[in-house]
């Protein structure tokens, strides 16, 4: 058991510090879909810790491929003409289920990481083939790409950009929901000056919002005819949670760039990689002389010991039959949740497309006590489930592992901390 002391120096992101302090949860172990405190308590980890955990945890073929690894090469850098196995293999399976044959990889250490990637190799895409006034970059309002320079820049929280002062520009949003805005904004900006649009195939942490029926087969559509680069931002979206390899990959469509991270490794060590399409690629790989180089990267990109686990992870997919849960488990994570709508605390239910979710609290909730979302979390807990607060709500996406008795336990848990919360704010 952990004694956690009040004044420990760990500062955590995305924390009130000053709550934090003394009443840290600390989380010991894992095994499967669940989780357990220094107090030996267990939980269903609903959210698969930060959207990531999409096997679980404690699997024994991760371990043992990391510890083969670090015995043989425990790091190596990328830089150069440098390479590893665990890299060069990783990159091949990658490219070989990207949706454009030939895609190249290039690794980063998270998906933030590989976010900034997409927008300096986007830029750097036009300036070598002529045209280096496309510059300009658009997000969606509620989008979230990360924490890094462009990532925070292109992200759509409003919040998450205060206080940093100027951010990496120029930058401009457009509603989330809507296509025929993206394609004003690229006429009124002027397409001669746009780079490329950021676009999460489903919304998450800005609050599991769904796209519209036929809204991203729009977008692409709209960025190919105005020569601007789609990026499709997978890191939450890819392997399995929407059911398929990368998540936009569930719709027809060939994106110039896909971010993917979190579930590349299960989360057991941070990786992320940028999948690029050839004719976004070409001017960096013409064999000629003299031809540009694409100074960027990170220390840790391609690390074997990260590679290694990454390799063991798709495996792992591969084996268990795990991509296409995310679509089979939609409708039981929907049907689930669906009881919640008649509860007088509940203001919306999102469900149905891959296997995750968000309930948002009613407005009048919210004019009773600021403070709801973070009471509601805590209610949650107390029922024995873990879950990732919203601005308005409370976020779901379990380890693509769970089954009945997981959805059972969202399905009896979350009404009760609703009423637990009910007589918080009573």
């Amino acid at each position: 058991m952990v004694t956690e002391q009040p004044g420990n120096p760990l500062w955590h992101p995305f924390a009130d510090m000053g709550a934090v302090d003394g009443d840290r949860m600390v989380i010991t172990r894992g095994e499967g879909s669940y989780v357990w405190d220094d107090q030996g308590t267990r939980y269903f980890d609903a959210t698969a810790s930060l959207w990531y955990a999409n096997f679980g945890h404690g699997r024994e073929e991760i371990t043992q491929a990391v510890s083969e690894q670090l015995r043989k090469l425990d790091s190596y850098n990328l830089f150069g003409y440098y390479a590893n196995e665990p890299a060069l293999r990783l990159a091949e399976r990658v490219s070989a289920l990207a949706p454009t044959p030939g895609s190249k990889v290039f690794f980063g250490s998270g998906g933030a990481d590989v976010i900034d990637t997409a927008a300096k190799v986007a830029r750097a895409h036009f300036f070598h083939t002529g045209r280096p006034e496309k510059v300009h970059l658009i997000g969606r309002t509620q989008g979230y790409h990360g924490t890094h320079g462009f990532g925070t820049a292109v992200g759509g929280i409003a919040a998450n950009a205060v206080g940093f002062g100027p951010l990496p520009g120029p930058v401009s949003h457009v509603p989330y929901d809507s296509a025929e805005e993206l394609e004003a904004e690229i006429v009124g900006v002027g397409a001669d000056k746009v780079a490329a649009f950021f676009c999460e195939p489903v919304i998450g942490a800005g609050g599991v919002l769904l796209p519209p029926d036929g809204y991203i087969e729009a977008v692409a559509e709209i960025c190919r005819r105005h020569d601007v680069l789609f990026v499709a931002d997978c890191v939450i979206a890819g392997f399995g949670r929407l059911g398929t390899w990368f998540g936009i990959d569930r719709w027809p469509v060939q994106p110039d760039m896909i971010t993917v991270a979190k579930g590349i490794t299960g989360g057991t060590i941070p990786l992320g990689a940028l999948i690029v399409a050839p004719r976004v690629a070409e001017p960096f790989f013409t064999g000629k002389p003299g031809a540009p180089i694409l100074r960027h990267g990170a220390t840790y990109a391609g690390h074997p010991v990260a590679c290694a686990a990454g390799n063991a992870t798709l495996d792992l997919y591969e084996r268990d039959g795990l991509i296409p849960r995310g679509r089979e488990l939609e409708k039981p994570l929907a049907d689930a949740l669906a009881g919640l709508a008649g509860h007088p605390l509940v203001g919306e239910v999102r469900a149905g497309l891959g296997f995750l979710a968000a309930v948002d609290l009613a407005p009048e909730v919210f004019a009773a006590n600021a403070g709801a979302v973070g009471l509601w979390q805590r209610a949650a807990r107390e029922e024995g489930l873990l879950m990732r607060p919203l601005a308005k709500g409370l976020a779901m996406s379990p380890p693509l592992i769970a089954g009945d008795t997981e959805l059972d336990l969202l399905a009896t848990g979350l009404p009760r901390s609703l009423d637990r919360l009910a007589k918080t704010l009573a």
